[in-house]
């Protein structure tokens, strides 16, 4: 039964394709019929002209989505009341085109030219947004279509031109981009399959931050040494922290663009750098003494925003943590830093080693920093400025440098807090 009821649609599609068939079934003014009509493929174009005024919505998308429509059936769905029908429209036109161009007659042409130039000037930005999808990688449009659409006030119009339109010029692109006032007309461009040098600098130029920040995750920027150096100032100075990121995984980095950008981003991000631009051990032992400094040098109330524990735990698996990072960040007063480097590199417990500091005893303070692997000269330093131990307590060095009390009595004192 099935197969007879499609036997009997096929016959009646059949049918409706010629002529007669078709003149028989719009006096009939049957809604069904129609709808086979205007979605045809051999359906006569003079019927497809006449049911492009139809009062059925649906019936005239299809004829708006028909590849078989006349321009001038187009030309007048291009002015239709329904926004559905003009989406359909443009879909069509917008892929039909790049084949219309290559292979039909100059009247043809011409006339498909005429619609695409209506629906890029449509009051509707969907309509516009649209056709900017579907044209956005053309080399077959003309130039002032791709200008017209990629100088829209909707940036859903805009920016897929801006972003991937082989039309557009360098000069074609600064020239938007100086007299933009758009949000995000620049993020789009900046993320442009090439971008040259001269593009680059006139993105960077205008500091707009999710611009170049775009600039800098694109890969195939061609940003000049001078230009990042600049951007370089302006995160550090400006404390531009979405521009850390992009700036460290920049490809073919500079070992003096490295040293910059190492005394300022998290140190997650300069070990990025260091295994991104393959550096020696040397090279990268440099950056990290960097990162070191820079923070031990900060102010408290400068210091990294993420949780101290959080810092200490990167800087212990990077290997930065010693005498030296302990005794500049005790000379800061970053009591909590030192605390949070001291549970991990002595592997004693966050409250136990609270605890060993507030008793204020030096026996105590030296054994745990034995226990650490740090110096006697740090275990003064850890009894006098970070522990406050009284002067009857505090334990000096033997010689000078070494501790006074053996190995086993070190252990013993600070078994009890493991």
């Amino acid at each position: 039964m099935i197969l007879n009821l499609f036997k009997k649609k096929e016959t009646r599609v059949e049918n409706l394709s010629s002529y007669e068939g078709a003149k028989e079934a719009l006096e009939a003014k049957k809604n069904d019929d129609k709808m086979i009509l205007a979605g045809g493929e051999n359906t006569p174009q003079e019927v497809l002209y006449y049911l492009a005024e139809d009062t059925s919505d649906e019936i005239r998308k299809k004829i708006a989505s028909n590849s078989n429509t006349p321009l001038q059936a187009d030309k007048i769905l291009s002015n239709d009341e329904n926004e559905d029908v003009k989406h359909e429209l443009a879909r069509k036109i917008a892929r039909y085109f790049p084949n219309i161009s290559e292979d039909g007659t100059a009247q043809i042409r011409d006339k498909a030219l005429e619609m695409i130039e209506i629906l890029a000037n449509d009051q509707l930005p969907s309509v516009r947004q649209i056709l900017a999808e579907e044209l956005k990688t053309s080399n077959t449009i003309p130039k002032h279509i791709a200008l017209k659409l990629a100088n829209d006030e909707i940036l859903s119009v805009s920016a897929p031109i801006l972003e991937y339109s082989p039309l557009l010029s360098d000069a074609d692109l600064k020239e938007i981009i100086a007299a933009t006032t758009l949000n995000g007309a620049l993020e789009a461009i900046a993320n442009r399959g090439e971008l040259s040098e001269d593009l680059c600098d006139a993105i960077a130029s205008t500091l707009e931050i999710p611009a170049v920040s775009n600039l800098l995750a694109n890969q195939n920027a061609q940003i000049r040494e001078e230009t990042l150096d600049n951007i370089i100032n302006e995160a550090q100075n400006q404390n531009i922290e979405v521009w850390h990121e992009p700036l460290a995984k920049r490809p073919n980095l500079s070992v003096r663009a490295m040293k910059r950008i190492a005394t300022f981003v998290a140190s997650s991000l300069v070990d990025t750098m260091i295994t991104d631009n393959h550096l020696d051990s040397k090279q990268g032992e440099e950056l990290l003494i960097r990162v070191r400094d820079r923070i031990t040098d900060e102010k408290p109330e400068n210091s990294d925003q993420r949780p101290l524990a959080e810092q200490a735990a990167d800087l212990f698996k990077r290997g930065v943590i010693d005498d030296e990072f302990i005794q500049n960040a005790i000379k800061n007063k970053q009591r909590e830093l030192v605390i949070q480097s001291l549970i991990l590199i002595s592997n004693i417990p966050d409250k136990s080693v609270r605890s060993i500091l507030n008793k204020k005893k030096g026996s105590l303070i030296v054994s745990l920093a034995w226990k650490a692997e740090l110096s006697m000269r740090t275990a003064m330093f850890m009894q006098s400025d970070l522990a406050r131990v009284p002067s009857a307590d505090f334990i000096n060095a033997k010689n000078g440098v070494d501790f006074p009390t053996s190995d086993d009595q070190m252990e013993y004192e600070i078994a009890l807090y493991e």
